[in-house]
């Protein structure tokens, strides 16, 4: 569960580490943390793949989640927006722990510094990974967060490929990224269809090749995948084989948070990818869906704005949205 919290940049002086980026904390942190902000944060379900699942399930894209809830009120709260949201819960699995919590503090410059107790999802093992938990399914689509955990995701990636299904990485922060390079490149000559990245991730991956995004794109592709490579303010670059597009970004002149704009533009990516659409229909689509999360605090767009946005996906599409 996220918990929100504006604060002044002064704020940051009582965070243990530096501004931006995520750092795992302990319960005790955690409260220490939450009992200097004065005021309550505002909860809203969170983690970058359940970000990503319930946009997608607002597309109109039929949707399961697998993950490890905790033993308390604020995992009950959890699954509740999931099935509000139409999305299949029944791929949760329950530990003896306390719900996973990431508190993310928002500073005027909406940028976000995130310290996260992961609780009951730190229990979740590979054993309790299996094809089962993908049955059905007809692409699989893992948060970088999981590379923590190197065995787990191996788990997560054979489960999903002996189902069947596609498998796309959302790459993880470049601290990891520079642990577990190797690891990546060979898991992506095993076999991943999609890669989302932004501007220092990709860096990490092939550090020492030029720093042009559009070059990195390229290099990714080069090992079999679609690259999805997002340059903030200034759009993405797409590539896959000889091709490349530059995804012309969705200028936002009212910023408050960027707190699930990559998993939004994954969503949208994804929705209109798995429709068969040209890819740069697909990320502007993504650019859409990003640059409209970045309105809000918090990672998801507002229940009462959906109407209107999904009326602007539809314009955008040249046609109707239906389930797929």
């Amino acid at each position: 569960m996220d918990l929100l919290a504006p604060v002044q940049e002064s704020f940051l002086s009582n965070v243990r580490g530096g501004k931006g980026g995520m750092v795992l904390v302990d319960d005790a942190e955690m409260e220490r943390l939450v009992s200097l902000l004065g005021v309550p944060p505002a909860l809203t379900t969170g983690g970058s793949a359940a970000n990503a699942t319930l946009t997608a399930a607002r597309l109109g894209l039929r949707t399961a989640f697998v993950g490890k809830l905790g033993n308390d009120a604020t995992a009950k709260a959890y699954r509740d927006r999931f099935e509000a949201m139409g999305v299949d819960s029944h791929r949760f699995k329950v530990g003896g722990l306390p719900n996973a919590r990431c508190l993310a503090l928002v500073t005027p410059d909406a940028e976000r510094t995130m310290r996260t107790s992961l609780g009951a999802a730190m229990t979740l093992l590979p054993g309790e990974i299996s094809a089962r938990d993908f049955a059905g399914c007809r692409h699989a689509h893992i948060e970088g967060y999981l590379v923590f955990n190197r065995a787990l995701c191996s788990a997560v990636l054979d489960a999903a490929r002996t189902a069947g299904c596609t498998v796309s990485l959302d790459l993880p922060s470049f601290e990891v990224i520079a642990e577990s390079r190797d690891w990546l490149l060979g898991q992506l000559r095993r076999g991943i269809d999609v890669v989302f990245a932004n501007e220092d991730e990709i860096k990490a991956l092939f550090p020492g090749h030029p720093a042009d995004p559009r070059q990195l794109a390229a290099e990714l592709a080069a090992h079999g995948v679609v690259a999805a490579v997002k340059i903030g303010r200034d759009g993405a670059w797409i590539a896959r084989g000889g091709e490349m597009y530059r995804i012309q970004p969705v200028p936002v002149p009212d910023a408050r948070d960027t707190n699930g704009a990559g998993d939004a533009w994954a969503a949208g990516f994804l929705f209109g990818y798995l429709r068969d659409h040209p890819l740069p229909l697909c990320g502007a689509l993504g650019s859409l869906l990003g640059a409209e999360t970045v309105r809000h605090l918090g990672p998801h767009i507002p229940d009462a704005l959906w109407p209107d946005l999904r009326r602007r996906v539809e314009g955008t599409l040249g046609g109707k949205l239906g389930l797929v």
